[in-house]
């Protein structure tokens, strides 16, 4: 496969700085053969591109809207997992992806939401990229954000 950074290139994609974080945490602990990321929002440029829940009706966060902040959460995943790594090229396989959706009670897409991010993985890992994956409702996220996502990647043994 080509370098991780010539196919985030291929795909028009940046990895992002890495977000502060909020609290007493890490953006990314490795241990072993495996990078943990912590739960990672939506952040472009610092801010938030909507906030509040996800549902169909028209004062919410359309899923289509929250997919695509699903794939930006991942991309800040992989940014704060880089941080940790000599180079994303070191990742084995993107073992579990765990996402969050700010949900209006009325609202059970949590899966297609959370495929913003698992494609996104896909497309820059191909085969690599494939994981199991949980997608989650729930009441509220930090910042009122939509979603939020946290990977597990197995990765080479630091040399």
């Amino acid at each position: 496969m080509a370098r991780i950074a010539d196919r985030l290139a291929e795909l028009g994609l940046a990895l992002p700085a890495v977000a502060t974080p909020a609290g007493a945490y890490v953006p990314a602990v490795r241990t072993g053969s495996y990078v943990y990321t912590a739960g990672q929002l939506p952040f472009v440029d610092g801010r938030l591109p909507a906030t509040g829940k996800v549902g169909d009706a028209s004062d919410l966060v359309d899923p289509a809207a929250a997919k695509e902040m699903a794939a930006t959460c991942a991309l800040n995943a992989l940014a704060a997992a880089s941080s940790v790594l000599d180079s994303l090229d070191d990742v084995v396989r993107v073992v579990k992806v765990t996402g969050f959706v700010a949900s209006d009670p009325a609202f059970s897409g949590q899966p297609g939401v959370i495929n913003g991010a698992s494609e996104l993985l896909g497309d820059v890992f191909g085969d690599a990229g494939v994981h199991a994956r949980s997608a989650v409702g729930v009441a509220v996220l930090p910042l009122d954000s939509p979603v939020e996502v946290e990977i597990v990647l197995e990765v080479r043994p630091a040399v």
